[in-house]
């Protein structure tokens, strides 16, 4: 994703491909340097600690400095602290790196005779959100199945953030049942912007991308999409949607209706 800087009317491009980036030709087009396959990441990993090993990360420190804007690039199979991580990086329109999201809840999946997948056998699993201010406004960072789990979401409302972005590679089968519903579920319920960023589905890896980058508003709306080819995704953003959309539907004190409601029947028999 990349971002202007008028934090009040954004307008944002969301990259289901590395166009525009001026990518380095050894650069390939799935997690931003490497086919999503355990083939490669390990093989293919950065450590972000050591700019000459690290191509795909100074080519988006570049790339957000040279063009003056916010990038959140991602993801990317980092290599740190003797594990691998899949990573997204935050980079502010100086080049310099404001954030960095390891991948909290890892894709483990098995379905007899359709897929099967398990993203713990070789990468390790973050340990917190993040939440990083710049200058389009605060955002909140997650991957791919992370969107998955609503708590997470939640957190970053509760934290302020505008918008939520999630870089992810869904495959077919889950990306044509779930993707386009967790996102709207994730903007509607938190009333702000939910972003994503996925590679398109020509795969040179044995995983099977669902593609569909897409912007999302408060109240679920879909803004801009894409298919499953490669493309550019442009859609303006207007923070003010999220207060008219909290103005008209007040959620948070409903919510808390709630919960005090189920404290008060603990423990008694219905």
């Amino acid at each position: 994703m990349m971002a202007s800087s008028t934090p009040s009317s954004i307008e944002h491009t969301m990259l289901a491909a590395s166009e525009q980036l001026k990518v380095p030709s050894n650069i390939t087009k799935e997690m931003w340097n490497c086919p999503y396959s355990n083939d490669y990441f390990a093989k293919l990993a950065e450590d972000f600690e050591n700019e000459d090993a690290s191509p795909t990360f100074s080519m988006l420190s570049e790339a957000a400095c040279s063009h003056g804007i916010t990038i959140v690039g991602g993801s990317v199979p980092e290599s740190g602290d003797g594990q691998l991580y899949n990573t997204s990086c935050v980079f502010g329109p100086d080049g310099k790196l404001k954030a960095e999201h390891r991948k909290i809840h890892l894709f483990d999946i098995e379905i007899p005779g359709a897929i099967t997948f398990k993203e713990s056998d070789f990468f390790a699993a973050g340990d917190k959100p993040t939440i990083v201010d710049t200058d389009v406004g605060r955002i909140g960072i997650g991957i791919c199945h992370d969107i998955r789990f609503p708590e997470l979401a939640a957190l970053y409302r509760e934290k302020d953030a505008r918008i939520i972005c999630y870089p992810g590679a869904f495959n077919i089968s889950t990306g044509e049942l779930l993707w386009e519903v967790m996102q709207r579920a994730r903007a509607a319920d938190n009333q702000l912007f939910v972003a994503t960023c996925s590679p398109s589905r020509d795969s040179s890896g044995s995983y099977a991308i669902w593609g569909h980058s897409t912007l999302v508003g408060p109240s679920g709306e879909i803004i801009a999409t894409s298919g499953h080819e490669e493309t550019v995704v442009v859609a303006v953003i207007d923070y003010s949607k999220i207060e008219l959309q909290r103005k008209a539907f007040h959620l948070t004190s409903k919510r808390g209706q709630i919960f005090t409601c189920l404290d008060g029947h603990e423990g008694q028999k219905p």
